[in-house]
């Protein structure tokens, strides 16, 4: 039976419109069905260009697009979210931090519902600092864990503390796993992602505006993260696996690391080695995506 998208919201039923307000589509103003009804994959990240270099290259890979070829900008209607098309691959961005993905999350379900979407498989592809491993290692993440390492997402909803599970699919962490082995063009590991409110004080930096501990305590802090189970840190991953799990998606997250946060603070590594570490999530989620459907 095929996997429809569930929305926990029952008041939405009985409108009579949904604006899409952040991405400047409507359900009286777009035929939803039509532009994303063969929707199956979708890929989210915060940058909008790095959104529309993937959906150039999985175009590319699938046979689907010719180099150079332009893609529009399905949100061009709005500065806060870009988001591009090509054959069943959505690719949106989502900025930063948890406010900005929640926002992007609750009108990208609402799309992929109005559209009747089934069997969809949503990855966040992203950058992140790692701990104790070698700067370009990719991470596909078992948990997203909060700052005190546990898996979980507090959010308060009407005054009140709700937590909310932040496990994200086993069985397809493995299958990306094991796609990455068969590419065999970069080290990945599966482990906990811990999701931060900041990207300074919160995640241990002595190099912020701010900083009232030493770099022992922070050393401690960060050793103290690896032993859970934490293999590197970002700002995105718990709500979207809360989210993608009261929704019924299927979700991974699959980011690299620039640096190895044990070993400093601030970025230095070249710009083009940069851009190359960036490119290898890309790599591993298009191979994935061909292999599902059957192009490998």
């Amino acid at each position: 039976r095929e996997n429809f998208i569930h929305l926990c919201n029952p008041h939405l039923e009985k409108m009579k419109e949904d604006i899409l307000y952040h991405f400047a589509l409507g359900t009286s103003t777009h035929d939803f069905p039509t532009l994303f009804g063969d929707v199956k994959f979708v890929c989210v990240g915060g940058s909008p260009s790095r959104m529309k270099a993937f959906i150039a290259y999985i175009a590319e890979e699938l046979g689907l697009g010719s180099p150079g070829c332009d893609y529009p900008n399905i949100c061009a209607g709005t500065d806060r979210y870009a988001m591009y098309k090509v054959g069943p691959v959505l690719s949106v961005s989502h900025g930063m931090g948890i406010p900005s993905i929640s926002i992007m999350l609750h009108e990208l379900i609402k799309l992929l519902y109005h559209a009747k979407c089934s069997d969809i498989t949503i990855i966040r592809i992203g950058t992140s600092g790692g701990i104790g491993l070698e700067p370009g290692s990719v991470v596909i993440t078992r948990q997203s864990v909060d700052a005190t390492f546990k898996p979980q997402l507090e959010q308060v909803v009407l005054g009140k503390t709700v937590i909310r599970s932040t496990n994200l699919d086993e069985q397809l962490a493995q299958e990306l796993m094991q796609c990455s082995k068969e590419i065999g063009q970069f080290n990945t590991v599966i482990g906990n992602t811990m999701c931060t409110l900041d990207f300074y004080e919160g995640q241990g930096r002595l190099d912020g505006a701010i900083c009232l501990y030493d770099e022992e305590e922070k050393l401690q802090y960060l050793k103290n993260a690896y032993e859970s189970g934490v293999r590197n840190i970002e700002m995105e991953s718990s709500v979207f696996a809360a989210m993608c799990n009261l929704s019924g998606v299927k979700a991974a997250v699959v980011c690299v690391t620039l640096l190895d946060r044990l070993e400093g603070d601030q970025i230095s590594s070249p710009h083009d080695v940069l851009v190359e570490y960036q490119q290898r999530p890309q790599k591993l989620v298009g191979y994935f995506i061909k292999k599902n459907l059957g192009k490998i």
